[in-house]
């Protein structure tokens, strides 16, 4: 009897890695109470793991390549389910905070090499498609992993939320250990050959505009659960809420693609700009209605989360002569922009009270927006253009 795909695992693995990294966001307020610490404190669970994830990520990924890629896979999601079953009984906010650091450290190590593994079980001409199937794990941790975790921990409690984690992990990790063919790896790629795409100014322009992307939406995603709280939302609401939220980013994923196809430019200058009224929203929707507050969750979940896809888009297309090197670039960067959105939001919070954060995320939406749009003029837009058809015709032709 043939088993599953090796790819579902690598998958299930992206999501349980993205849900150790995201799905505190669900708990925040617990958090918050378990440990009396403040919300500017509780946010630098998100924020100082994605630091970590930025600054060793290229080096780490770099060291990993000469390893055998599937004892590192499996490894890297023992050890996320290890750290997760810790967190759950951590006794203080300072042990949790050092046990999500250790798993930070794997992170960018598991990605990089979860995309190179479904790519080689495909022929060429499937690269595209081989990674899109694997990244619906990534899409699918980042907007649903919030809402499950919250569910778990409201109906079950708060050790159950860091516990299912641990679950998934370990899953996924003797999956990979069973169904994965054993493979080494290695850069295509001299690293020369690869650092030298960081001489040109247009990349740079697009990591500009990603990591201000991503820290405009971290500035109010960090402190989701802890905004629906204050707005007078019991658990079993705010875990409603993020479950709709979650709803909108898989419909805004899907469209963000198509429209990316179609109008890579408009869609990468836009995207912030409908972030940005999803904040504004949020800023004078006071009392809202519950209906009312899920119709707002619901378009705040789509502009969000086609922010994965844009910003993942706008940056290696500026750098298809190394795309290995331009994923690690996007992974330490965007999860840069996490740690400057999440903290910024915090400072914002500390002295404009919860909707503070709002503020801050309209600030870095339209830095983004001015970063693009200069890149834009300066470079254009049309080479991005053609590689995105390109990799759409070679998927169709598939």
């Amino acid at each position: 009897m043939k088993g599953p795909h090796p790819i579902f695992f690598l998958a299930l693995g992206l999501f349980g890695l993205y849900c150790i990294e995201f799905g505190v966001v669900g708990i925040l307020p617990l958090v918050i109470e378990r440990f009396h610490v403040s919300a500017a404190r509780a946010g630098l669970l998100v924020g100082l793991f994605a630091l970590v994830v930025a600054l060793g990520g290229p080096l780490l990924v770099l060291l990993a390549s000469r390893f055998d890629r599937k004892r590192l896979l499996a490894g890297a999601l023992l050890l996320f389910a290890v750290v997760s079953a810790l967190c759950a009984y951590a006794p203080t906010f300072d042990t949790l905070l050092a046990l999500r650091m250790l798993a930070a450290l794997l992170h960018p190590v598991y990605f990089s090499l979860a995309m190179v593994a479904a790519v080689a079980m495909y022929p060429p001409r499937e690269a595209t498609r081989a990674s899109a199937r694997a990244f619906i794990g990534t899409s699918m941790g980042m907007v649903l992993g919030i809402p499950l975790t919250a569910w778990i921990a409201a109906a079950v409690g708060y050790e159950a939320s860091f516990l299912f984690c641990a679950a998934v992990n370990l899953a996924a990790g003797a999956g990979l250990l069973v169904w994965l063919p054993r493979t080494h790896g290695g850069a295509m790629l001299s690293y020369g050959a690869q650092l030298r795409i960081l001489r040109k100014p247009a990349l740079w322009l697009n990591i500009g505009a990603a990591t201000m992307v991503f820290a405009a939406m971290f500035s109010v995603y960090a402190y989701t659960a802890h905004l629906l709280k204050r707005a007078g939302m019991d658990g079993n609401t705010i875990s409603l809420m993020l479950l709709v939220f979650g709803l909108g980013g898989l419909s805004g994923n899907a469209l963000a693609g198509r429209l990316l196809a179609k109008r890579l430019v408009a869609t990468v200058l836009l995207q912030p700009l409908v972030l940005a009224v999803a904040y504004a929203a949020l800023y004078f929707s006071g009392t809202a209605s519950v209906a009312g507050m899920a119709a707002i969750m619901l378009f705040w979940g789509a502009a969000h989360t086609s922010g994965l896809v844009v910003t993942q888009v706008w940056l290696s297309s500026a750098a298809p002569e190394a795309p290995a090197f331009a994923a690690g670039l996007y992974i330490a960067f965007i999860n840069l922009g996490v740690t400057i959105g999440s903290v910024a939001g915090g400072v914002f919070i500390a002295h404009a009270g919860m909707r503070g954060s709002l503020l801050s995320g309209v600030l870095f939406a339209l830095l983004a927006m001015l970063l693009a749009g200069l890149k834009v003029v300066l470079y254009g837009g049309a080479g991005a253009r053609r590689r995105v058809i390109a990799e759409e015709e070679s998927g169709a032709a598939a």
